[in-house]
């Protein structure tokens, strides 16, 4: 806890008290499923983007209450509009789960938008969680010595800094290629820190302590290996999107994350879904079709850099072969 709270503070400018602001988590993503239990009373809705991840919903059903989903649209930069909320909803609601970058389609969100969040969340009495696994994952225009994340992917208690509604998820899977060791924290909101304690304790007793010496190490010792590890996906991402534009599929470069959100090819003629079952039948090429992540992913297809450049380029080869036939 006292590596975490020194860690965040250093990073992002916030005092934590590693007593009782500060709690380990068995990933980020555990904490999104057990949160609803800690915040959410039957019948309860959380406020959920629409594409996101699938397991912000889970979380919900576990608890047993209801789901609205904020659609993130292109037009709005992949950021929900609040006031589209419908006020029925905002009367029986008690979280607003939001992440940024945002897994699927990387999109950033500036700090004047967690602003916004944070007193619109105050206004209506919610619960703001941010899920921040890819904080460290986000590649400025221009290579910059000495970057700091937080300028492009700033924190949620940055907008928040007295901890009044929010509460953060952060994960080590990515920054610091920790996945398989399951391995986070949640920082924020004292009460909401308690809560969730208070479910953990009846459901687990937190990870191995070799997992978490390994986890201080990583957060105190030199950070080298996070730009290696952006260094790293920023070449992926280069040689994957230069590479589908080149064979005629127009694709954005990404900001941030693991993964190119790309728009279906104008060619394409049925639903995602049958995209990537035909894909990856034909070709051996995988990729998630963005129905998945919510209704409002329909039209799209998410790839994860997983792979080598030279792979990558690969893959584009037979991508580009599967849209000629």
């Amino acid at each position: 806890r006292q590596a975490a709270a020194t860690w965040y503070t250093k990073k992002y400018g916030i005092p934590v008290d590693p007593e009782t602001e500060v709690l380990p988590l068995i990933g980020s993503q555990e904490g999104t499923a057990h949160l609803p239990l800690a915040i959410l009373n039957p019948g309860d809705f959380a406020l959920l983007q629409d594409p996101g991840y699938p397991s912000h919903a889970g979380g919900v059903y576990f608890a047993n209450g209801q789901i609205y989903r904020m659609p993130l649209l292109a037009e709005n930069h992949f950021l929900p509009v609040f006031e589209d909320i419908p006020t029925p909803v905002l009367t029986q609601a008690r979280m607003m789960v939001l992440s940024y970058p945002h897994n699927p389609t990387s999109a950033l969100a500036p700090l004047s938008f967690f602003e916004e969040a944070v007193a619109f969340c105050r206004q209506h009495d919610l619960v703001l969680v941010h899920d921040f696994p890819y904080a460290d994952l986000v590649f400025p225009e221009q290579k910059e010595k000495n970057f700091n994340p937080s300028s492009l992917a700033p924190s949620i208690l940055q907008a928040d800094p007295d901890k009044e509604v929010s509460i953060e998820l952060f994960s080590l899977s990515k920054s610091y290629n920790m996945g398989g060791f399951r391995i986070g924290y949640a920082v924020g909101n004292s009460q909401l820190i308690a809560a969730l304690r208070q479910v953990k304790a009846m459901i687990d007793f937190n990870q191995y302590r070799g997992i978490l010496n390994g986890a201080i190490a990583a957060l105190q010792g030199s950070q080298d290996i996070v730009e290696s590890t952006v260094a790293t996906f920023r070449k992926r991402r280069d040689v994957f999107v230069q590479a589908l534009n080149r064979i005629g599929w127009k694709v954005s470069m990404p900001p941030a994350t693991m993964y190119v959100w790309a728009k279906l090819p104008e060619t394409w003629e049925h639903n995602c879904v049958e995209f990537c079952s035909q894909l990856v039948a034909q070709t051996g090429v995988a990729a998630s079709p963005g129905a998945g992540f919510g209704k409002a992913g329909e039209g799209y297809v998410r790839f994860a850099l997983v792979w080598e450049p030279e792979i990558l380029e690969t893959a584009v080869e037979r991508i580009a072969w599967f849209l000629r036939c």
